[in-house]
C-alpha cells in the first residue's frame, strides 16, 4: 500500500519496496516514508553507501567528497545518512556531480536534522530521495540512529567507511552489511590517526580496501565494471628491450668498465654488448670515455642541489 502526503509518501508491501530489506528478517521495517520523486525500488538496484567519522578530517571530507561524485558519474546512487562530516560530503558529492543520492533518516522526512545541514536535505529531496522508518515530526533519538544504520546497509549493494574510531555507528553499518552478504570496504588513512582505526580494523577482517569510486564499482557491479589497471609513471628505461637493460645494469654505479667487462658481466657476446653500448650511447643512458663506457651523470635538478643532494 502506498499513502501520499505531497511530496511525501509510506510504502510497504507495493511496487516500489525494496525486497533486499526482507533480508532483515524480524528486524525488517514494517514500512517506510520516503521524500521525492524517484522510484526507491528502482534506485536501491544500484546504489552503494558512503559513511563515516562526523568528526572527520580534511582528508576524510576530500575522500568522500571524491567518492560521492565518482560514484555518481558511473550511475551509482550514493546512500548516507545526512550526519556532519563524511555524510554530508558523500550527498554533496554526488549532488555536485549532478548524480543520484538518498538519505537515510533518523527521524521523519520532514524534520531537518541536523539543523545545520537542512539546505543540503532540502537538495537532496528536491534531487534526490529522503527515507526514513518513522512518521513525519518524529524527532531522532540515539537508539533511532542505531535503527537506521541496519536500513542503509540492508538498502544497498555494498558499504564504504571513510574514517572510523574503533566504536562508530559507521562500524555497524559495516558489520551489518557483512552479516546480511553485502560487499564491505574501507578508505585506509594514516596508521598514527584514531579517526582511520576502525577502518583499519575493518579491513584486517572481511573487509576491502578502496581507494577510489572505479574500485568501488568494480566489486558492486555487474561483470565487465573493472578499475583501470593502477601502474606508476613510465620511464624512458622501461622502453628498453630485455637485451639493452641487461647490458645496462651490467656497467658499474661508478667509474667506467670495457665491452669486455660489461659483456661478461651482462652474460651476452662482444660484439652483442658493444652494439648495445651504442644504442644506449644514442638514446642518452651511457657515455663513452677513451675504451671504457660509464653511466650518464644526470644533472641536478634545482630542489637537489639546493637540498644538497648528489
Amino acid at each position: 500500500m502506498v499513502s501520499r502526503v505531497g511530496n511525501t509518501r509510506r510504502i510497504d508491501t507495493e511496487r516500489e519496496w525494496p525486497s533486499q530489506l526482507d533480508d532483515l528478517g524480524d528486524t525488517r521495517p514494517t514500512g517506510l516514508w520516503v521524500r521525492g520523486r524517484p522510484d526507491l525500488r528502482l534506485w536501491a538496484l544500484r546504489s552503494v553507501a558512503v559513511v563515516g567519522a562526523r568528526a572527520c578530517t580534511p582528508y576524510g571530507a576530500h575522500m568522500a567528497t571524491t567518492l560521492g561524485a565518482g560514484l555518481a558519474e558511473l550511475g551509482w546512487v550514493v546512500v548516507s545518512g545526512a550526519a556532519f562530516g563524511v555524510d554530508g560530503a558523500a550527498h554533496r558529492g554526488a549532488l555536485a556531480a549532478g548524480g543520484a543520492t538518498a538519505a537515510v533518516l533518523a527521524c521523519g522526512v520532514d524534520v531537518m536534522y541536523p539543523r545545520g545541514h537542512a539546505e543540503l536535505i532540502g537538495r537532496v529531496a528536491e534531487q534526490g530521495l529522503l527515507i526514513g522508518e518513522l512518521p513525519p515530526a518524529e524527532h531522532p533519538t540515539r537508539t533511532r540512529f542505531i535503527l537506521r544504520n541496519r536500513v542503509i546497509a540492508a538498502l544497498t549493494r555494498g558499504t564504504v567507511v571513510v574514517e572510523a574510531e574503533y566504536r562508530s555507528g559507521s562500524l555497524v553499518t559495516a558489520r551489518c552489511a557483512q552479516r546480511l552478504g553485502r560487499f564491505t570496504m574501507g578508505v585506509p588513512g594514516p596508521a598514527t590517526s584514531g579517526l582511520s582505526a576502525g577502518v583499519h580494523e575493518l579491513l584486517r577482517g572481511e573487509g576491502v580496501l578502496v581507494t577510489d569510486a572505479a574500485e568501488v564499482a568494480e566489486l558492486v557491479g555487474d561483470m565487465g565494471e573493472l578499475a583501470p589497471p593502477r601502474r606508476g609513471p613510465v620511464l624512458a628505461r622501461d622502453l628498453l628491450d630485455a637485451s639493452c637493460t641487461r647490458v645496462l645494469d651490467a656497467l658499474p654505479a661508478r667509474g667506467a668498465a670495457d665491452a669486455r667487462e660489461v659483456a661478461r658481466t651482462a652474460g651476452t657476446g662482444a660484439d652483442e654488448a658493444l652494439a648495445k653500448l651504442y644504442e644506449l650511447h644514442s638514446l642518452g643512458f651511457v657515455e663513452r670515455h677513451g675504451d671504457g663506457w660509464q653511466l650518464t651523470r644526470r644533472p641536478l635538478c634545482n630542489d637537489d642541489a639546493r637540498r644538497g643532494g648528489t
